[in-house]
């Protein structure tokens, strides 16, 4: 298993250091000279070299990228324009809120999207079924910006029950905080339980009809048993997959999220930034959520050779 790890994170060094050379030539693929756009059409020639001399894009690009990277190991993302202070400091601030969101989505999700597809499993064809699998159908095919625009009428305006934007830390005021993140956390989590309800579903059905599960049955074993300790593990796979797949699109669902509810988080700072022409800002973003998505990748693939001890050997 240590072996098997091992490879893995070797493999994930290795993109990231791929993310990271595409994330500085970010700044280099724009049209135009990116100090020139930064400061904006009515800069004087010397205010943009300044800028130039400033961001080091009077040098080589290998040199840049170098200089660069060794600044991005430290921590050193360079310095917001529009803000006037560190990168690294407006992400330390906004994107524990885009994970508090982002991981409750995913736990709401996990839960009720794998066991609503282990109970249309077990009663396949019966109401419940039927009611579950349009529900997700439905769930995967409604936009989200159109979901939340909807909440924001129905609870926000209408009725008055559910704050329309804001963000309150929860160790500041737990209650308000709750009515806060709880539209936003469902928009986030309704594509992730309507995607793994129909895969669990799937795989679920798949497994049980295996031989190994027939056996486990004529030993007397209960349902309980055969179907969590069996049957689930097995089916898992599949499910763990999507699961990884659906970290990536909450982290990049929260720029839409947060702009919509106007929470301060990794995405609505992306957003800002790019309009402001901030590109150190947007290019610091790109490598910290590729790099989220590495990590993810990885854990995946360690879940698997944890459910799947075939594959560790691979």
């Amino acid at each position: 298993m240590l072996s098997f790890i091992s490879r893995r994170i070797i493999h994930t060094i290795a993109v990231l250091f791929i993310v990271s050379f595409f994330s500085f030539l970010l700044l280099h693929i724009m049209p135009g000279d990116p100090a020139a756009a930064m400061l904006g059409i009515e800069a004087k020639k010397e205010e943009v070299e300044a800028m130039r001399k400033e961001l080091g894009l009077d040098r080589p690009f290998l040199i840049q990228y170098g200089h660069w990277f060794a600044n991005v190991l430290r921590g050193d993302l360079g310095k917001s324009l529009m803000y006037r202070e560190p990168v690294a400091n407006l992400f330390y601030a906004r994107l524990p809120v885009t994970l508090y969101l982002s991981l409750l989505a995913f736990v709401i999700s996990g839960i009720l999207g794998i066991s609503a597809g282990i109970f249309c499993a077990i009663k396949r064809g019966g109401f419940f079924d039927q009611i579950i699998s349009i529900s997700a159908n439905i769930g995967i095919a409604i936009p989200m910006f159109w979901l939340g625009i909807i909440g924001i009428y129905l609870f926000g305006l209408k009725t008055g029950w559910l704050p329309i934007y804001g963000w309150t830390s929860p160790f500041d005021d737990f209650i308000l905080s709750s009515k806060q993140a709880l539209m936003p956390v469902l928009l986030l989590a309704v594509p992730g339980i309507s995607i793994l309800a129909r895969q669990s579903r799937s795989s679920m059905l798949e497994v049980v009809r295996q031989d190994y599960i027939r056996t486990a049955r004529s030993k007397g074993l209960s349902e309980r048993i055969v179907l969590l300790r069996h049957a689930l593990k097995n089916a898992l796979i599949p499910i763990v997959t999507l699961m990884g797949l659906h970290i990536r699109i909450m982290v990049g669902g929260s720029v839409l999220v947060e702009t919509v509810f106007s929470i301060p988080g990794m995405g609505f700072l992306l957003v800002g930034s790019a309009i402001n022409k901030d590109f150190l800002v947007v290019q610091g973003g790109v490598l910290l959520i590729g790099s989220i998505v590495c990590v993810t990748n990885l854990l995946v693939d360690i879940s698997y050779g944890w459910l799947d001890p075939r594959l560790r050997y691979e």
